[in-house]
């Protein structure tokens, strides 16, 4: 009842705009955004509380801060004590418990980083998300990442603001594709306020959806107005520094591009081994003979493990990214971090952990960025300006590899980070890496474009269509079989009797079409009990004749066929409009179409 009266209200008050859906699309998007905003805040100070709580206080677990440059110098991998703070290695594997209980009990489609679910229900479930996912996302993200696991904020955040998008859409009964829109407002709020990104957030989620580089140019206005509103929020709370503080970085020597185009193939090749880790160890969790709901627990417990040896590995890293960009972290360990946070972040993930892959996979970019830098340095001093940029355009270009979205990844890295003196090396790093990887994805829901996705389906064959005139399937046609306006109904049956066509044009002795008539109006005068002697073809037909041309486009044929339930239609001269050329059957228009679908197909995926 209260959804109702929720409903006629929205109605009414958006009544005089009803010539247009699109301010009650921004309306809607700027209440997602705000709802959005509001849940990246809570899921924000909720994650820091259990964070501080038990990795802190309990385990004594300090790594560097982000959004300052007074870490100190990293020159090794320190593995901390066992006798003292044995509990930070367990509780990975107790976030892992309580995390894998909460989602296979309430929520199976909650497991893994949260934007593939997003991006499922956008293409496969026409937008629709369980309004008790984001809750049971929003909890069970907030045990992995609070215990150390090695996921970040933008997959669950994605969910949490598609979740409601989709919800508020659903409540009233907007179009499935208003919800699809909705649904990517919503994640572009989360993700705009979690990184502090407006544009990049919402650049990302109309992106992030295709492998190829195509835009779902629908939802952009919508999902800057909740990225925007999101954002607001969000910083009015939190403040409005940047995630990362960075160094005055500047691109002042064209000839170190040549080194940036190398640092995009190698982010690249380390991108296909993740991607290949990832999902590699996701089926080999699939496999394991044992309760889903305690798989994410081993994964935890093996990341505990792993931490044992480089304890870098646990939580965001955002920290340790900050180390890197001022140039506090020697080489080597930069390698070895970039490597184990690969190994770390498939665990907690791809044993079904809840959380994101943007945090680790900005992480080992850096990290990557980072030992490069330094190695060029090393090798090409004179060409190097300054080895601490490479962390910040790793970053960039290793997630937009893997992610293929490039134009959203580098606004968003030089939004969180405060720093646009390197877009031209952020532009070539992220196109090269995203080239090299463009069939492989991290997100393992994208499609490889708008054609393929089920969402715009209906789109394609209209436009299809459209492109095709009626006089391209002459071949496809067949010759009619006229019948004299005079011929009885002996003579008619006998004509008819080997004849393939349904429907039969009626002539008058100098051949011009005055109407047509079907096989079912055959069958009626038959079950009249008229006599047959009686009736010529001129009483059968019907003078209103539903007729192409070789000129019309097919997507007007198509209209006349359904709105009037007809198998066949007419093809007639132009400029003598009772000379009929061949009839053109539905089914005829219909295999065509699919044969051009198929070339469409076929080029996209080339």
């Amino acid at each position: 009842m209260a959804v109702s009266l929720l409903r006629q209200l929205f109605l009414r008050c958006t009544q005089p705009f009803s010539s247009s859906s699109g301010f009650r699309m921004l309306l809607l998007s700027a209440l997602v955004g705000v709802v959005a905003g509001a849940g990246a805040l809570a899921f924000y100070f909720a994650t820091n509380a259990v964070d501080h709580l038990l990795l802190g206080s309990v385990a004594h677990y300090h790594p560097p801060l982000e959004g300052g440059a007074d870490s100190a110098q990293i020159s090794q991998i320190t593995s901390l004590a066992m006798d003292v703070y044995w509990l930070l290695y367990l509780l990975p594997m107790l976030g892992g418990l309580f995390s894998g209980w909460l989602v296979y009990r309430y929520a199976p489609e909650a497991e893994g980083h949260g934007t593939d679910g997003a991006l499922e229900a956008f293409h496969q479930r026409g937008g629709v998300i369980r309004s008790r996912v984001p809750i049971v996302k929003t909890l069970s993200s907030i045990a992995t990442i609070g215990t150390g696991g090695s996921a970040g904020r933008e997959g669950p955040i994605a969910q949490i603001g598609a979740g409601f998008g989709s919800l508020v859409a659903t409540r009233l009964g907007l179009s499935v594709a208003n919800r699809r829109i909705l649904l990517l407002a919503g994640m572009a709020g989360g993700i705009g306020a979690t990184f502090r990104s407006p544009l990049g957030g919402a650049l990302f989620a109309v992106e992030v959806l295709y492998r190829d580089p195509e835009f779902e140019h629908e939802g952009l206005i919508p999902s800057i107005i909740a990225s925007i509103t999101a954002y607001s929020l969000f910083g009015a709370v939190t403040g409005w520094e940047p995630l990362l503080a960075t160094p005055h970085f500047r691109f002042e020597h064209p000839g170190e591009l040549v080194l940036f185009l190398v640092l995009g193939l190698a982010c690249a090749l380390l991108g296909l081994v993740y991607v290949k880790v990832f999902y590699g160890m996701r089926d080999y969790f699939k496999r394991l003979r044992m309760p889903n709901w305690l798989k994410p627990a081993l994964g935890g417990l093996l990341l505990g493990l792993l931490a044992m040896v480089v304890p870098q590995v646990l939580g965001s890293g955002y920290g340790w990214v900050q180390a890197a960009l001022y140039g506090k972290m020697a080489l080597w360990v930069m390698l070895v971090i970039a490597l184990a946070k690969i190994v770390a972040t498939s665990l907690t993930i791809s044993s079904g952990g809840s959380g994101g892959v943007f945090a680790p996979s900005l992480v080992i970019g850096a990290m990557l960025g980072g030992a490069f830098g330094a190695t060029a340095e090393i090798w090409f001093p004179a060409l190097t300006q300054d080895p601490q940029a490479y962390v910040l355009v790793g970053m960039a270009g290793f997630f937009a590899g893997v992610a293929n979205a490039p134009i959203a990844t580098l606004i968003m890295v030089s939004e969180l980070t405060g720093n646009y003196g390197l877009l031209a090396p952020l532009m070539l790093v992220c196109v090269v890496a995203m080239i090299a990887m463009r069939h492989n994805s991290i997100y393992e829901k994208q499609v490889a474009a708008r054609i393929d996705s089920p969402a715009h389906f209906g789109d394609f064959v209209i436009d299809i269509l459209e492109g095709i005139r009626v006089g391209e399937l002459a071949s496809k046609g067949r010759e009619p079989t006229l019948i004299p306006a005079s011929m009885t109904l002996p003579d008619i049956l006998h004509k008819i009797s080997s004849a393939k066509s349904a429907y039969f044009p009626v002539v008058n002795p100098h051949g011009a079409m005055v109407g047509i008539f079907s096989l079912n109006d055959i069958r009626r005068i038959l079950n009249e009990e008229i006599p047959t002697g009686l009736v010529v073809a001129g009483d059968m037909a019907t003078t209103q004749v539903i007729y192409a041309t070789p000129q019309d486009h097919l997507t007007e044929v198509m209209k006349k066929i359904t709105i009037r339930n007809l198998e066949e239609i007419p093809v007639v001269d132009p400029n003598k409009p009772d000379m009929v050329l061949y009839m053109l059957s539905r089914r005829a228009v219909l295999a065509y179409y699919a044969e051009q679908v198929e070339k469409t197909r076929g080029h996209y995926q080339q």
